[in-house]
């Protein structure tokens, strides 16, 4: 069966009100949530950035719901922190969390005041960053001296079992690489035959952990309020990819984007006030082999999506791709 999870976007809503909305999902019907961890919003208009980690310790203990979250060791959190905080949540709710990990975006990752380096470098110093991660959760002391530098590190509380560490990653690319360490992979939403073939790259590599798939929409009891929220929230969808990394301030993407228009920034997700489309669109995705989708209503009013969604989706879309 697949599972149906709820995103909560810390770029678009206070923490507290984030902290409602995945209780809410949970009475909805949602089966697990995940969470960003940005420093920064995408925009100027989301105007909200809270601190996913003590977040997550507040969802954990108000829900049942295994929860994970997207997050960048390396640069803004040195390996040996980020390992701490994966094992103490992973110790205190066992079999709950995950955590996927992802060589970074400029955007939360320049207030360090080190340089930002080149993809090819953040993809090294990421596979560095999950050794010395894995060594730390298995109890090892640890010192490194490459791109990532550390200092006889050692995690002392420790769960019985350490959190599954997925990759983040959008390319077939990346999705191969991801097989040879990631416990799983998660990406976001593409065009059907992209999506197939990041599938098949990660399990043709080796890859046999679960496959998640983030999908941003747009829900309104209306088409054209659904596609006016999408424009104002979600228009840096429209900035690609490779550059989305590097800008460095919400300013940028605003600036970059200026112009967009709701048809445009419509083109980049499901923007609709029927849940039939809905639920069709992610059918779709589960018919992939897809185990995890994780639905991230780009608004900033969660409660009619879920309402909704548990309602009218999440019912037939968790015995999709069966």
């Amino acid at each position: 069966m697949t599972i149906v999870g709820f995103h909560a976007s810390h770029e678009q809503l206070p923490p507290s009100r984030l902290l409602q909305a995945v209780k809410h999902a949970e009475a909805a019907g949602f089966d697990a949530a995940m969470c960003s961890d940005h420093l920064e919003p995408w925009s100027i208009r989301q105007g909200h950035s809270g601190y996913a980690w003590s977040w997550l310790g507040a969802a954990l203990e108000a829900t049942s719901l295994p929860l994970g979250v997207v997050t960048a060791p390396g640069q803004r959190y040195h390996p040996a922190v980020a390992a701490q905080k994966l094992a103490t949540l992973a110790e205190m709710y066992p079999n709950r969390f995950w955590a996927a990990l992802g060589s970074g975006e400029a955007i939360n990752e320049h207030v360090t005041g080190d340089p930002w380096p080149e993809k090819e470098e953040r993809d090294a110093r990421l596979v560095e960053t999950v050794d010395v991660i894995r060594r730390l959760l298995a109890g090892e002391e640890v010192t490194a001296d490459g791109l990532v530098r550390v200092d006889r590190a050692r995690v002392w509380s420790l769960p019985d079992v350490p959190p599954p560490l997925l990759a983040a990653a959008v390319s077939t690319e990346t999705a191969r690489e991801a097989a040879a360490w990631a416990d799983g992979v998660i990406t976001v939403d593409q065009p059907r035959d992209a999506l197939r073939d990041f599938v098949a790259a990660y399990r043709d590599a080796g890859g046999d952990g679960p496959i998640a798939v983030q999908v941003h929409l747009s829900w309104a009891t209306t088409d054209d309020e659904a596609i006016a929220i999408a424009h104002d929230q979600w228009r840096q969808s429209l900035v690609p990819a490779h550059l989305a990394w590097e800008l460095d301030r919400p300013e940028d993407f605003d600036a970059r984007t200026a112009d967009a228009t709701p048809d445009q920034v419509a083109g980049t997700l499901l923007a609709s006030a029927d849940t039939g489309r809905h639920l069709d669109h992610l059918a779709g995705i589960a018919e992939l082999g897809v185990d995890r989708i994780f639905l991230h209503h780009v608004g900033t009013r969660q409660e009619g999506f879920i309402d909704a969604f548990g309602e009218h989706v999440l019912p037939q879309l968790k015995g999709a791709g069966q």
